[in-house]
């Protein structure tokens, strides 16, 4: 089966990390498997949620070797990164781990590194979502990568400055940078003290920005938000008016297997 996906035209294609530099020696990626607390599911799409980092605060809580690139290395600084596409369900439950999977090419993995920068978490990515979505890791991370870089971003620095700041500002902010969007087509998640961690933000099945479903969560509104101060961040200008080019995917039947 084949499916048109379309989407804005990319920005180019380090607009989210202020320096990025691979490294000419890459981890090898270790095997991400399904098991008793993450099966395989074969379940139909309902729609997908982009997921997008706030890095600077990911590096604050993050430990272990996995992260050296993303957080303690000369060769990136980053503010949002991308996490991932992933493929929702029609009700609270979601396909993953489609698949048998091998390890990503590393090919694959240095197109990639600059929009997600951890090597196992490439790996996680494709393993659990992108096999449910097309048989190539190619085509599900240029997909993921053409909608990451298409985002625009409210002034983060100014609204990390801000001393008083609740969930339902930022998302309206967020969503006022990005043409066609509105708050309640995102989901802020936060850490524990109220630390902004990411934006999630949902797409129908024609991968157009809709309205979260009540069940996905997310922080409240009236919450209160702190953001920690990150690298700034210039939206590029777009030299011409956008256009919608089509993205061929090349799904497999399977992925979408009825769940009766």
């Amino acid at each position: 089966m084949f499916a048109a996906l379309a989407l804005a035209a990319p920005v180019p294609a380090l607009a989210q990390a202020v320096q990025c530099s691979i490294p000419s020696q890459l981890p090898r990626p270790r095997p991400d498997l399904p098991d008793a607390g993450q099966p395989r599911r074969l379940l139909p799409i309902g729609g997908y949620t982009l997921a997008i980092t706030w890095s600077p605060q990911y590096c604050a809580d993050a430990k272990g070797g996995d992260n050296a690139f993303q957080c303690g290395s000369r060769d990136g600084r980053f503010g949002f990164t991308l996490h991932g596409l992933w493929p929702d369900g029609v009700g609270r439950d979601w396909p993953q781990y489609c698949r048998s999977t091998d390890l990503l090419p590393r090919a694959v993995i240095r197109q990639n590194l600059c929009s997600t920068p951890s090597v196992q978490l490439l790996q996680h990515e494709w393993a659990k979502h992108g096999t449910c979505m097309t048989t190539k890791p190619e085509l599900y991370f240029n997909l993921s990568r053409a909608l990451y870089q298409s985002l625009r971003y409210p002034d983060m620095t100014g609204l990390a400055r801000r001393k008083t700041l609740t969930v339902g500002q930022f998302a309206k902010a967020f969503a006022a940078a990005n043409k066609g969007m509105r708050a309640d087509m995102l989901r802020i998640t936060t850490t524990r003290d109220h630390r902004l961690s990411e934006v999630w933000l949902c797409m129908d099945k024609v991968m157009e920005f809709a309205r979260c479903p009540a069940h996905q969560g997310g922080a409240r509104d009236s919450a209160g938000l702190r953001i920690a101060p990150g690298p700034y961040i210039r939206n590029p200008r777009p030299a011409a008016p956008a256009r919608r080019p089509g993205l061929i995917l090349d799904l497999d039947p399977d992925a979408e297997t009825s769940s009766e």
